[in-house]
């Protein structure tokens, strides 16, 4: 049964013709014990239809500008009693008051906390492979929260929304790969921050390749310069303690990595909902690389987002 009570529970993907909300409808499209409620498309922009459909839902996920979900927010809370619970993939509410934070395996209480909450503020793609490396290590005492970290990335160019997407699958000049994000402002710090324990502001630097979607997340570390001076095998083993039985995200024992030839495929991923996570170090020196791989479409948008869905709707 669904939280509504109902054996069907119904869905108002609103900005479904994006590219996150295209994601998530085809894999809504698989559940059994979900309804996709479409509008008309000469009717996405009218307020008072989109709000008429909201009423007539169980959950509603936006996938919309930031200024553009926080009025779609306003819309349904305007309903009341009546109003949906939503699942927001914008920037817009990931540290507001009020909501809680759609990354379920963040702690041993995430998963329960999203089951129960109204408002769910999707993680962004870049935080998700951040937060996944960096929050088992303050947990578990092996990483000061103020330590200083440095988070470098690269994603497809799908990450970057409608312009992006555009400057590259129709221009012929676009680079094979650039930095970007480098007034250190990206507007993913704050939720990368808060929600992996840090209290010192992280240096981010993101980047894109010439690729449609796929991503890596990489955290160097001077194991010297942490408290314990602890070694790369104690850092693999916080990992996999914290993701024990998790289904999405498996640390990959380094007996493995002989067999990636010191290479990693930032597309190896695509089309699944899977986050893998590395410790890949060299002993002599006494430092490490922290690996987070994923589809930034996936686990980094919508799979994260039905993943969500399906714990706020019983599933």
């Amino acid at each position: 049964m669904t939280s509504a009570g109902k054996a069907t529970a119904r869905v108002f993907i609103d900005g479904e013709a994006g590219t996150t909300g295209l994601e998530i409808r085809e894999r809504l499209a698989a559940e059994s014990s979900i309804e996709v409620a479409s509008i008309a498309p000469e009717q996405r922009k009218d307020a008072r239809a989109r709000q008429a459909l909201m009423a007539d839902v169980d959950l509603v996920v936006l996938c919309l500008p930031d200024a553009a979900a926080v009025d779609a927010v306003a819309l349904a809370d305007g309903l009341g009693n009546r109003a949906p619970r939503i699942v927001d993939a914008s920037t817009a509410h990931r540290v507001a008051e009020g909501w809680v934070y759609g990354f379920p395996e963040l702690d041993a209480r995430q998963a329960d906390a999203i089951r129960a909450a109204r408002h769910v503020a999707n993680p962004g793609c870049y935080p998700t492979g951040g937060i996944a490396l960096l929050r088992p290590l303050v947990d578990a005492g092996i990483l000061p929260p103020d330590f200083p970290i440095t988070v470098n990335a690269v994603s497809g160019y799908s990450g970057g929304g409608k312009s992006m997407i555009e400057a590259y699958e129709v221009s012929r000049d676009a680079p094979l790969f650039e930095l970007y994000g480098l007034g250190l402002a990206h507007k993913h710090v704050p939720e990368l921050e808060r929600y992996s324990g840090l209290t010192r502001r992280p240096i981010f630097v993101p980047s894109v390749g010439n690729f449609r979607q796929g991503m890596l997340v990489s955290v160097p570390l001077h194991l010297d310069m942490l408290p314990g001076r602890p070694s790369a095998a104690d850092i693999e083993a916080a990992l996999a303690a914290h993701y024990k039985g998790s289904a999405q995200v498996r640390v990959v024992p380094a007996a493995e990595h002989g067999a990636l030839g010191g290479r990693l495929d930032a597309l190896a991923l695509n089309g699944s909902d899977r986050l893998d996570l590395y410790v890949f170090s060299n002993a002599e020196h006494r430092q490490a690389v922290l690996v987070a791989r994923l589809d930034n479409l996936g686990k980094g948008a919508a799979g994260a987002a039905v993943q969500n869905i399906r714990l706020m709707l019983g599933l």
